[in-house]
Formats: C-alpha cells, sequence, structure tokens
C-alpha cells in the first residue's frame, strides 16, 4: 500500500522524538515549567481563591494544559525546521524529493501536534492527580487539538522566515511568551483594563484558553472556536506557501 506523501516526513520526525522520549531529562524538561507555575500558583492559591464559582487550581490547570500544548507544538516545529534548513541542510532535501508542499507542512505539524499533545498529557495526569475540580470533556479536546495544530503551523512560519537559530528565541520573546502570561492562563481575561484586553483577545491562545474551559459550547465559545479554525487555517496556508516559494 502506498504511503501518503507526509508519512516520511512525519515518521523521521518521530523517530527523533522517540529518540528524545527515552531520555529522563526531556520528560522533565516538558513538564518543569507548568508544575513550577502550579507548585508557585495553583498550591499557593488554590485554597484562598475562587474564580467563577471554582477554586483557583481548578481555573489554573486547564491554563497550563493550553501554555504548554502551544509552548511544545511550536517549539518543536520552530527549532527543528530551522537547523534541518540553515544548519544540517536536510529541509533542502525535502524540497528536492518528489513530495508537494503541502505534504511537507502537514508531515511537520502533526509531529509537532505529537509533541504538543504529549506535554499537555502529562500536565492532564498532574491535574487530575492535584484537584477533584479539573476535568475534560469534548470541548477541552477539541480546543486542545486546535491549538497544537494552530501552534504547529506557526511553528513552520517561524522555522521558515528566520535567518539564524537565535532568531527563534526574538520571535518566542515576542510573540510566544506574551501570549503564556496574558491570554488567561493565570486570571481572567476580562479583568484587564480595556485598551490592553484588546490586544489581548487577538491573540489565538487566549481563545484557546476560554473554550478548553467551557463546560458545553455556548455563543461565547463558539466565537473563540472560530476565532482558532480561522488562525489555523491561516496560519496552515501561509506556512505551506512558504515552503512552496523556499528557493535558499
Amino acid at each position: 500500500m502506498k504511503q501518503p506523501g507526509w508519512y516520511p516526513i512525519f515518521l523521521r520526525e518521530m523517530l527523533l522524538f522517540r529518540r528524545k522520549l527515552l531520555k529522563l531529562g526531556y520528560l522533565f524538561s516538558a513538564m518543569i515549567s507548568p508544575v513550577i507555575y502550579l507548585v508557585a500558583f495553583g498550591f499557593g492559591l488554590g485554597k484562598s481563591v475562587q474564580i467563577s464559582g471554582t477554586g483557583y487550581l481548578g481555573f489554573l490547570i486547564p491554563g497550563l494544559v493550553a501554555m504548554s500544548s502551544m509552548n511544545n507544538s511550536y517549539t518543536w516545529v520552530s527549532s527543528a525546521l530551522n537547523l534541518n534548513r540553515l544548519y544540517f541542510k536536510t529541509f533542502q532535501v525535502f524540497i528536492q524529493s518528489p513530495i508537494s508542499p503541502s505534504s511537507i507542512m502537514i508531515g511537520e505539524v502533526m509531529a509537532g501536534m505529537v509533541n504538543g499533545l504529549f506535554a499537555s498529557s502529562l500536565i492532564i495526569i498532574v491535574g487530575f492527580a492535584s484537584t477533584r475540580e479539573f476535568s475534560i470533556n469534548m470541548l477541552f479536546v477539541t480546543a486542545l487539538i486546535l491549538n497544537c495544530f494552530l501552534f504547529a503551523s506557526l511553528g513552520v512560519i517561524t522555522g521558515m522566515r528566520t535567518k539564524s537559530h537565535e532568531d527563534t528565541a526574538t520571535y518566542t520573546n515576542f510573540f510566544i511568551m506574551p501570549m503564556a502570561f496574558f491570554s488567561g492562563t493565570f486570571f481572567p481575561v476580562d479583568k484587564m483594563p480595556v485598551l490592553i484586553k484588546t490586544v489581548i483577545y487577538m491573540m489565538p491562545l487566549t481563545h484557546t484558553n476560554i473554550l478548553i474551559r467551557k463546560p458545553h459550547l455556548d455563543p461565547d465559545g463558539l466565537i473563540s472556536l472560530g476565532v482558532l479554525i480561522l488562525y489555523a487555517a491561516a496560519f496552515f496556508v501561509y506556512g505551506s506557501r512558504l515552503i512552496k516559494n523556499y528557493s535558499e
């Protein structure tokens, strides 16, 4: 049976992922930041702060899941693609092979999604062990998958546009880090000033945090779902176009 064009790209990344997965250092690195936030904020404030009728720990854990999925989906793709393109020159092999740009895009994005979902699953396990207020539903899973797809696609864009490996840190500092702290991960967005709130609502992670905490799909959740789908489609199309027009 003939394999789809994206499969060799995806398989290569999964073999590299499996190699990293066997190292304890990788597991700890995937969990260390969210667990630090969980201990510092969740356990420190969990019993004294109530948000929308739930304990702070129950509010925080879905945000940490969203943040972890963003960080790991994005970082895996952006760093790997940047290194493969500028230093190892393996990306040029992909371009010269009989594989369509969209297949390369799909393979890279799916690899990033696996990494993001794996890191998120570790936080979910910790969440279930930490509090009874944490639960997941189909809306939670949908938001998580969309978030991984969206930021893996953004990782392709960063990996294709950066001119050096150091540039990836610049993109992270200007786009990923602000989203991690200001998109509703640690506190409700509606408490922010109007001007800042307008900017925050333009960030895709904000809508992931809104959607991932919904018990069911209401009008606000439907808007956030639409925003995430639009961002995901735009990033995927733009990333595919960058691969198609690659000429280094």
